[in-house]
């Protein structure tokens, strides 16, 4: 439990790990002499080790997303990929860092710096090479399943943003991978887009990475204009290699190629390559890039029902259906492998040689041709990192109202908190591909309320119980006695009266565990019942009446390894620490036949298991209890949370409590933790609303230090808060063709350069809140605009920000582009766009001056007949100011 900011000490390591492993990463080039000597020594098969991705061995498997073996014999080592965003996701539970969304809340590019710093440190203690972040596609569609991940809706922000987590990665000797290149901004497969908004919009942030100098780009799974984007010859080679001059490798997102011809188009690597056979991906995921015979059985068929397993079911609170469809991925356009290609010259051995130098390069460039690279997995710097955390939490928070001063809360008033997510921190929101967090790290928002102001009055109501209660053992029988049947793999019966096998009360099964549970369950009266079926160290399922009800989301054979972690399948862990299987089941009265079956993972970790429940009675008790609690609270604070399903809402029935909580309390704040924008009905009858976004492990303190005012707030919304999800111009009726669906197959982005704000702008749709808005506990002016030409061709623009208020805080000042005055013919324009802010600490009184620069080609559209950048002639209106809607300064470039 971290309750304070980072210390100096902690900075100053910081920085001393950034100087030496900068050091190691600055060199714009690499050794080419060694490059050709070496390429020159390898065979064929030793160059493809180098595009193609393998199977880790058993002994060294550390459950990462991908493998590349390297070559041994020549002192070529392998690389280790692993997943995120946010942290590092590998069979050791990582810290959990704040979403991507709420990095990009900061403003920060200091704190997105710093997130990058967190996430190389940690991928060289879980020994990593290659982080497969950061996510820096464009937040164009809030209903896109993976939205969550993205740094909001704008190219420049995402692009600044982006970088400065490069550099933070890069900088302590690991590769960033930046994806999804290009244009995997919904859940469509087959996106069109004009060239003009490819450039200006969706490339520009990939742009700002390879300024940054990032190692690899993942390129993505749809298509994109007609071919699919790891085999488009247009955005690899024109684009990419070309004009913006990427010089390192460009690797498949995992089952994203479709045919071996890729790598004459400008695909670099294929991910994940050779695949176990007993993997529920093999039947997805063909191997290209394959030089050994094809195997002659039969082929293998999609385990969808595993895979569903894997990315999670539905809670109880969720719609049934949601998330990404399995069923629409890609399958494969051809049958011809490497091995084919070789012999038909299709392919050349120097087209593999040129892609393997690509790999070659990075691995030079970052020193582990010279041993600077480490692959043991070694004690995280759980201090440095969570200082990190913390801190970034704490930036993103954004304050969207506070009506008559109701936040900071006054300690000497009595508070009720209400929710499961006050009681434990949201940390993930929801599992991904993201870090899954440490539970014995976390501190619920009320632990550490009454920890920092220990003389408040607090209450605490859960209200909607995730961890459940026991069930109790006079409702299990099996063949008419009482207790369930246990079975175990030599066939071996005992009977339990009940499942309940943990740490926590000193019966945890050996590891490695397998076993079966069988029996009845008897239900009093008809309802629905929700199962929490909680484990840690095995997998498990859950089978009533026969059907099965679901199993926890650790799959054998699948890329991130197979081991459980606590917060897999419902985003917050039990209290005690364990994965939580949560499902709603409708019960008749009566006796139900019940089945539990656990199965060995690989963590060798003591085995816990317990089968507990909530009854509709139980759920009646708790809600009453959280009114009550409103009611005889001075200030009441609801805590609400999605994972994002359903979209646009708040799932289960949150929206009713907080309008009965209000109803009772008209002091009632509520706190958000959520990744997109969600709707607010209940919005006029509340004083107070909270974005604490899905804040990391760190996450409760951060909240606390919010709500009590020892921390101010200085985050602003990266993406414009709608009032209606039709707002939006990718969910806008009127233009079907923009949506997932599509019209006749294709997903179109008709609306062109118009992405969030510019859209509402254009439209004159009134947003709830705009993009790059936020409150703070002070007040801050904005006077005294100046710009002037640059040396490089852009602009410089000076401002005075002055805290006016009685606390120190945090201001952003933004500067937006207007349209120029005369339009050329057939370019579109938004009527203004973000290209300059930064993130300002001023004490109460303190005024300073405030630099910021425009680059050049802020000024600049891409031209479709010239196939260039070019800029209007005139001067230009710049507008700043504090949200894209509050700009009240204004001045005209020279």
């Amino acid at each position: 439990m971290n309750f304070k900011s980072s210390s100096l000490l902690c900075v100053l390591m910081t920085m001393s790990t950034i100087s030496v492993w900068a050091q190691a990463v600055s060199s714009e080039t690499a050794n080419e002499a060694r490059i050709d000597r070496l390429l020159g020594q390898m065979t064929l098969e030793e160059k493809m080790n180098l595009i193609r991705g393998d199977v880790e061995p058993a002994a060294t498997n550390q459950g990462q997303a991908g493998f590349l073996p390297g070559v041994p014999r020549l002192g070529i080592p392998a690389l280790r990929m692993a997943d995120g965003p946010p942290g590092v996701l590998t069979r050791v539970a990582g810290q959990a860092q704040t979403a991507t969304m709420g990095v990009a809340a900061t403003w920060s590019v200091e704190d997105a710096e710093q997130n990058g710093v967190a996430i190389g440190r940690e991928a060289r203690s879980l020994g990593i090479d290659v982080v497969l972040q950061p996510f820096v596609n464009i937040d164009r569609d809030i209903t896109f399943a993976r939205s969550y991940n993205m740094l909001g809706e704008d190219p420049f922000l995402s692009g600044v943003m982006g970088a400065a987590e490069i550099r933070g990665e890069q900088a302590q000797g690991v590769m960033s991978m930046a994806k999804h290149y290009v244009a995997y901004d919904s859940d469509s497969y087959n996106i069109f887009v004009d060239q003009q908004t490819l450039h200006e919009v969706y490339v520009a942030p990939f742009d700002a990475a390879v300024k940054a100098g990032v190692a690899s780009i993942m390129c993505s799974y749809n298509k994109i204009n007609g071919l699919f984007a790891c085999g488009n010859p247009d955005t690899l080679k024109t684009i990419l290699s070309d004009e913006l001059g990427f010089k390192g490798f460009v690797t498949s997102d995992w089952g994203g190629v479709h045919n071996v011809h890729f790598i004459n188009q400008g695909l670099t690597m294929e991910m994940p390559g050779e695949v176990p056979d007993d993997s529920p991906f093999a039947g997805m995921m063909h191997t290209y890039f394959r030089t050994s015979p094809e195997s002659t059985g039969p082929p293998t068929k999609p385990n969808l029902a595993a895979l569903a397993g894997m990315l999670g079911g539905t809670i109880p609170e969720e719609p049934k259906k949601g998330g990404m469809d399995l069923a629409a991925f890609p399958r494969d356009s051809d049958s011809k492998t490497m091995r084919d290609a070789l012999k038909d010259g299709s392919i050349t051995e120097a087209t593999v040689t040129e892609a393997a130098r690509r790999v070659l390069y990075e691995i030079d460039r970052f020193g582990y041709l010279d041993g600077k690279q480490k692959h043991e997995v070694t004690p995280q710097d759980t201090e440095g990192n969570g200082a990190i955390i913390e801190k970034t939490a704490e930036d993103a928070a954004v304050l969207l109202k506070n009506q008559a001063g109701v936040l900071p809360l006054k300690p000497g008033d009595s508070i009720a908190l209400i929710g499961p997510t006050a009681g434990q921190v949201a940390s993930i929101g929801t599992f991904g591909e993201r870090s899954p967090g440490i539970p014995e790290l976390q501190v619920g928002p009320v632990d550490a309320l009454k920890k920092l102001a220990p003389d408040a009055k607090v209450t605490f109501a859960v209200e909607d119980d995730m961890t459940g209660t026991s069930i109790d053992a006079a409702a299990f029988t099996h063949d008419g006695k009482p207790g369930l049947l246990r079975t175990d793999l030599a066939g071996n019966n005992s009977v339990d009266a009940a499942i309940d096998f943990t740490r926590a009360n000193g019966k945890a099964l050996p590891p490695n565990t397998a076993a079966t549970w069988k029996g009845e369950v008897t239900i009093a009266a008809a309802g629905s019942y929700w199962f929490y079926l909680q484990a840690l160290g095995t997998r498990a399922m859950l089978s009533i009446d026969g059907k099965e009800v679901g199993r926890t989301g650790a799959l054998k054979g699948t890329v991130h390894g197979d081991v459980q972690h606590a917060s897999q399948d419902n985003g917050l862990p039990t209290t005690d620490g364990l994965d939580n299987l949560r499902r709603a089941v409708q019960l008749a009265k009566g006796a139900h036949r019940i089945e539990v079956a656990i199965s060995v993972d690989t963590s060798n970790a003591p085995v816990q298991i317990r089968l507990n429940w909530m009854t509709p009675e139980a759920r009646k008790h708790d809600h009453a209890a959280a009114i009550e609690a409103a009611k005889n609270a001075k200030t009441a604070v609801v805590f609400v949370w999605t994972r994002d399903k359903p979209h646009f809402q708040l799932p289960g029935e949150q929206d009713e409590l907080i309008e009965e909580i209000a109803a009772v309390n008209p002091n009632t704040v509520v706190v958000l933790n959520t990744s997109q924008p969600v709707a607010m009905p209940w919005i006029n009858k509340v004083k107070g609303v909270l974005e604490m976004w899905w804040p990391g492990d760190e996450g409760g303190v951060a909240t606390a230090k919010i709500l009590l005012g020892q921390s101010n707030l200085g985050g602003r919304l990266p993406v414009t808060w709608a009032k209606e999800l039709s707002d939006y111009p990718a969910t806008s009726p009127a233009h079907p063709e923009r949506s997932t669906k599509g019209v006749d197959g294709k997903t179109t982005f008709s609306e062109g350069v118009l992405v969030g704000y510019r859209w509402f702008d254009d439209q004159k749709i009134e947003p709830l809140y705009p993009f790059g808005y936020g409150l703070s506990y002070t007040t801050f002016t904005m006077s005294g605009l100046k710009v002037a030409a640059s040396a490089d061709g852009g602009t410089t623009v000076s401002v005075l920000v002055k805290n006016v208020g009685s606390m120190a805080g945090d201001e952003v000042p933004q500067v937006y582009l207007e349209a120029p005055k005369n339009k050329p013919d057939g370019v579109q324009f938004a009527a203004k766009t973000l290209v300059a802010f930064d993130r300002v600490s001023l004490k109460a009184g303190e005024e300073r001056e405030v630099t910021l620069q425009v680059s050049p080609r802020a000024f600049e559209y891409w031209s479709v007949d010239t196939k260039a950048w070019v800029r209007p002639a005139g001067g230009r209106v710049l507008r700043l100011g504090s949200s894209s809607e509050k700009l009240p300064l204004r001045a005209v470039t020279p």
